[in-house]
């Protein structure tokens, strides 16, 4: 209960905060949002991570395959296998381009 009623005081404080400031500073906001996620060296990095988790999930896979076994379900077996198959194609289900 203690976590509603904090959820609800911010909910109310940020709405009257966000009403004092207005439609223009929100535009403000949106627009600098915006103008950083097109900035070249913040979208390098996001697709840098991107790429090291796609390679540490596989590294997982292959250590976690290794101990296992035959004991991982056919089902999920496929489906590492289909987005494997997919990676190396260039395509992902991840919205970012591989370039």
């Amino acid at each position: 209960m203690r976590y509603k009623l904090t959820f609800i005081a911010g909910l109310a404080l940020g709405y009257v905060i966000g009403t004092r400031a207005g439609r223009e500073r929100y535009e403000q906001l949106r627009k600098s949002a915006r103008q950083f996620a097109q900035n070249p060296a913040v979208r390098n990095a996001a697709e840098s991570a991107a790429q090291g988790g796609r390679q540490f999930a596989g590294k997982a896979y292959s250590t976690v395959s290794d101990k296992v076994g035959d004991r991982v379900p056919d089902s999920v077996a496929e489906r590492v296998r289909s987005l494997r198959e997919k990676s190396r194609d260039g395509e992902d289900d991840w919205g970012t381009s591989n370039t």
